[in-house]
């Protein structure tokens, strides 16, 4: 998961609507529309009309008067009345209906009850009326019920006229609601308000418009808040809180406030849970149990509602498993302590409460197999037989079981081999093993009985081979070499694997060693009064009369290998004396060749390095005396004389200054001055 810790100082506050407007489209509301008179006839021609309805002494609640204002006083706007219309409505009217009119006039009506009024027969005053009465409450229910009471009146009714101006005024109000709703955050609300609007209305070619609008600044927002929570989940806390800096712009209060502040407060506890999770992750990595039980805690603190949520579950889901594997491991090592160490510090929040029961039943189940007894195996079989089918861990369980019904038998086998093996004989020994090699190799006892095995095979074999060993150091003891020789073949009757032989083959060296040296003693010490009497070639004769392999070979071989380096010496000494008696200066030079060529290790070597120095001198001596008549001879002869001789570094000396007298260096040249006319001055 990506993390972004950068986040803002400071939140910028949401942006204000202005005071007095509702996103721009707030307008005020007329004072004529608030008070408009029900009617704009004249009242003589509207009481009547009116009071055709009216019962008797009802009041609405609400209303103080008998009759409201527009029927107590006459409407300012009055109709031009029409006589024609006027004498066609007397002709048509009955004249009972006339009497009643007469009468209602000569009498107060009573205040109209709307809610009581059969509407079929109703008037189009008493319907404007209550339609007036309805649309004042300026709810969306009752400016709808308004405009149904008076659409219901015919389209060529003399009081159309107000009746549309009505519709359409309260069709905005209408309107003005849906914005509300709109500006609430009630966007499905504000185009269901709006759409109740009738269709043939003037004011419904707003309709779509608006809803137009509202649901293109909705798709905005929307967009802007999706945009954010994209960032907040690949945790780009800047990103995320520029996206949601936008909103405040947006022409909407819900999403400039409360969709706004909710953003705010999830990128705070986005950043927040970052940096926990971020830590839990790391605590989940280093594979200790109390690390990993660490990072659960401290997952378990990432909010709900914070994005990182599910990733948080997803960590202890993780963690758990961890710790489940790590006590499985330790339930294969038959660690009951760390078992239950785990399985007691399990949080509910891993969600693994099965699988926690079934590593206590199990880890209960080691701890009473631990003692290894027949007994004790029995009640660890049936600790874990309490993890049924439908456990977790069942098949872990059958596992310890089928072990622990093998190991039983094997304790059973075990037992009664350490009772056979209990006195000490050598029968019961080898019985005690021959019932412990019955186990299988694949039991859970088998390496057990392999050590038992092993501790009584010594037993047996210590018993059976101990009296050889004793016999052969008695024998031993006697001295000299014929018994020494008895005591090395009593002891070689301890064959080769078994529990005695390296001590056996101790004794048999040590016998062996003093019989040899016993016996090749005598030729060594005659080789050493051979080599003291100069008699080298005769020394390492008698020395080689000692065999490999022999006590004494070793120290023979170094007295001859010693007098065999005298021999070289000597040998090459006396070839260097030969070669130099012709005395001349080739003779000499090789005869210094053949004498550096007396080992280091020679006694002879002193000598040798004594007449390379004569020889050397002699060389340079012979070098002078030809100098005399033949420089080049003489040059060729000190050239004879090798370096590391004491003569050497004189004769370089000689060669040098013999080499210059023959090849002089060539004399400096150098020109005459002359005068400025060319001649020598």
């Amino acid at each position: 998961m990506t993390r972004n810790r950068e986040i803002p100082d400071r939140w910028p506050t949401s942006k204000p609507s202005k005071p007095g407007r509702l996103n721009g489209r707030q307008r005020k509301r007329s004072d004529s529309t608030a008070k408009r008179p029900a009617s704009n006839l004249p009242s003589q021609q509207l009481y009547p009309m009116v009071e055709q309805h009216l019962e008797p002494q009802q009041a609405v609640p609400g209303v103080p008067s008998p009759l409201p204002p527009q029927l107590r006083q006459p409407s300012r706007r009055r109709f031009k009345f029409n006589l024609q219309v006027g004498v066609a409505l007397i002709v048509l009217g009955f004249g009972s209906v006339g009497f009643i009119a007469v009468a209602l006039l000569l009498k107060l009506p009573a205040v109209p009850n709307c809610p009581a009024t059969f509407w079929p027969t109703a008037s189009a005053s008493m319907r404007l009326y209550c339609a007036e009465i309805a649309a004042n409450k300026q709810t969306a229910e009752n400016l709808l019920e308004a405009i149904a009471l008076v659409e219901a009146l015919p389209k060529d009714h003399p009081l159309r006229p107000e009746i549309d101006r009505n519709i359409e005024e309260w069709s905005r109000d209408i309107l003005k609601i849906g914005e509300e709703k709109f500006q609430a955050g009630q966007l499905n609300e504000a185009i269901e308000i709006a759409r109740r609007i009738p269709t043939h209305v003037a004011a419904y070619k707003l309709v779509e418009t608006e809803i137009g609008r509202w649901q293109s600044i909705w798709a905005k927002a929307e967009a802007l808040y999706q945009k954010a929570e994209n960032q907040l989940k690949e945790s780009n806390w800047n990103l995320a809180f520029r996206e949601a800096v936008k909103l405040t712009y947006v022409d909407n209060k819900f999403w400039a406030t409360v969709k706004y502040d909710k953003l705010v407060d999830l990128i705070q506890i986005g950043r927040e849970a970052s940096a926990k999770l971020d830590k839990a992750y790391q605590l989940s990595k280093t594979g200790r149990v109390d690390d990993i039980l660490a990072a659960i805690k401290q997952a378990e603190t990432i909010p709900r509602e914070s994005f990182a949520y599910k990733e948080a579950q997803d960590l202890i889901a993780e963690s758990g498993n961890k710790l489940v594997k790590i006590a499985q491991d330790r339930l294969e090592r038959r660690n009951w302590q760390g078992v239950l160490e785990i399985a007691n510090k399990l949080p509910a929040s891993v969600k693994l409460p099965e699988v926690k029961a079934d590593l206590i039943d199990l880890a209960n189940a080691i701890s009473s197999a631990e003692s290894g007894t027949a007994t004790d195996l029995e009640a660890a079989i049936a600790s874990a037989q309490k993890v049924t089918p439908d456990r977790p861990l069942y098949e872990k369980g059958q596992q310890l079981i089928s072990r622990w019904q093998r190991e039983t038998e094997d304790v059973t086998r075990l037992e009664r081999a350490r009772t056979f093996a209990n006195s000490g004989l050598t029968s019961d020994l080898r019985a005690a093993i021959a019932e412990a090699e019955e186990i299988p190799s694949g039991n859970p006892r088998y390496q057990e009985a392999r050590k038992e095995i092993t501790r009584w095979t010594s037993q047996a074999e210590t018993i059976e081979d101990r009296p050889y060993i004793d016999r052969a150091v008695q024998i031993a003891n006697l001295g000299g070499i014929a018994a020494l020789q008895e005591a090395v073949q009593e002891a070689s009757r301890v064959a080769p694997g078994r529990t005695l032989y390296r001590e056996a083959q101790d004794k048999i060296r040590q016998w062996t060693d003093t019989i040899q040296r016993t016996q090749d003693q005598p030729y060594l010490d005659q080789a050493r009064s051979l080599a003291s009497a100069g008699n080298i070639p005769a020394a390492i004769t008698a020395a080689q009369q000692i065999q490999s392999g022999r006590a004494l070979y070793r120290e023979a071989q170094g007295d001859v290998n010693r007098w065999q380096t005298e021999a070289r010496g000597q040998q090459r000494l006396q070839e260097a004396y030969q070669t130099a008696n012709p005395g001349t200066p080739e003779a000499l030079s090789a005869a210094i060749r053949v004498a550096r060529q007396v080992p280091t290790a020679s006694s002879s070597r002193d000598n040798a390095r004594l007449v390379v120095n004569r020889w050397s001198y002699q060389l340079l001596s012979m070098a002078n005396d030809r100098s005399s008549y033949n420089m080049t001879e003489a040059i060729a002869i000190a050239r004879l004389i090798p370096s590391g001789t004491e003569a050497y570094s004189s004769a370089q000396q000689q060669i040098q200054a013999w080499q210059n007298i023959l090849n002089p260096p060539p004399s400096p040249s150098f020109e005459l001055p002359s005068s400025p006319d060319g001649q020598f001055q």
